[in-house]
C-alpha cells in the first residue's frame, strides 16, 4: 500500500490534470453540472455492479470514475467561485466528526446497535440537517432502495417489529389483499396492493439482513445466464424459441439449473 504522502501526491496530480483538462480540452471545458449528471448516475451503477461481482480490479477502476466526477463538479464550482474541493472535504470532515460523538465527543456507544440508535437524533440536531427523520431520503432513489431506507430510518426511531418473525403475518396479509383485488379486476387497486406486498417483502429482507436490491440483481443475472443457455441450446438444435413448446423450453431450462448447481471441478494445470 502507498504511504499517506504518496496518496496525497496522487490526489494532487488528479486535481492538476482536472484543471488542465478544463482549460485545454474542448469537451471537458463545455461540461456543466447538468451535462455530467446522467453519466454520474451510470458510473455509480457500474461501481455497484462491480461490487456485486466482487471484482476487485473493476471496483478499483469504477471508484476512479466516480472520483473523477466528484473532482469534476468541484472544479466547475471553483471556476464560478461557489466552492472548491477543499470546501467539499472540510464539510464532509465536519459532518463525520459531528455524527460520531462516540469518537469525538462524550457519548458512549460500544456496539453497532448503540451507534445506530443515536444516529437519526444526531442528524436531526445537525445544523442545516434533516427536519424530520425521513426527510433525508432522496426522491430520486430507485423504489426498492428507497423502501429499504425508509424502513431502516423508521427502525432507528424505534418503529419496528418486536420480533422479526412477525413480519410474515404482514406479508401473508398483503398477499391476501392483493389476491382479493385480482379477483375484483380493479387495476388501480391491484397496483396499490402489489406495492404494499413488495414493501412488506422488502421489510422482511431488511429484518433478515438481506439487501433486496442485491438479491434481486443476483436473480436477474441468474435468469440471464439460464435464458442465454436456453437460447444457445435451441440454436444448436436448429430451433427457434418461438417455435418450441413451453415443455420443451422447460426441459432445457432444467439442464441449465443442473449445470449451475453441479460442483465445479478444479482446472487441470
Amino acid at each position: 500500500m502507498h504511504t499517506r504522502e504518496e496518496q496525497l501526491a496522487a490526489f494532487d496530480r488528479l486535481l492538476t490534470i482536472m484543471g488542465e483538462l478544463r482549460e485545454k480540452c474542448p469537451w471537458d471545458r463545455k461540461q456543466t453540472f447538468e451535462s455530467l449528471r446522467q453519466n454520474t448516475i451510470e458510473e455509480t451503477y457500474e461501481l455497484a455492479a462491480a461490487i456485486l461481482k466482487k471484482d476487485i480490479t473493476e471496483i478499483e477502476k469504477e471508484l476512479g470514475d466516480v472520483l473523477l466526477h466528484i473532482v469534476f463538479y468541484a472544479q466547475i464550482a471553483s471556476e464560478t467561485g461557489d466552492f472548491d474541493i477543499a470546501d467539499v472535504c472540510q464539510k464532509l470532515c465536519d459532518k463525520l466528526v459531528f455524527r460520531h460523538p462516540h469518537i469525538y465527543g462524550q457519548v458512549k456507544a460500544e456496539t453497532e446497535d448503540e451507534v445506530e440508535h443515536t444516529w437519526e437524533q444526531v442528524k436531526l440536531k445537525e445544523k442545516g440537517g434533516n427536519k424530520t427523520i425521513l426527510a433525508g431520503i432522496p426522491d430520486s432513489l430507485p423504489s426498492v432502495v428507497k423502501a429499504y431506507r425508509i424502513q431502516d430510518k423508521a427502525r432507528n426511531a424505534g418503529f419496528d417489529w418486536d420480533h422479526r418473525e412477525q413480519v410474515w403475518d404482514k406479508v401473508k396479509e398483503e398477499i391476501a389483499e392483493f389476491e382479493a383485488e385480482v379477483d375484483n379486476l380493479d387495476a388501480d387497486a391491484m397496483e396499490a396492493e402489489f406495492g404494499d406486498l413488495m414493501f412488506a417483502l422488502i421489510n422482511a429482507a431488511r429484518l433478515y439482513k438481506i439487501r433486496p436490491d442485491n438479491a434481486l440483481e443476483r436473480t436477474n443475472q441468474k435468469f440471464i445466464r439460464r435464458f442465454n443457455y436456453l437460447e444457445q441450446r435451441a440454436h444448436e438444435q436448429g430451433r427457434q424459441l418461438t417455435d418450441m413448446t413451453l415443455d420443451q423450453m422447460e426441459q432445457i431450462w432444467q439442464e441449465a439449473k443442473t449445470i449451475e448447481r453441479a460442483p465445479q471441478e478444479p482446472s487441470q494445470q
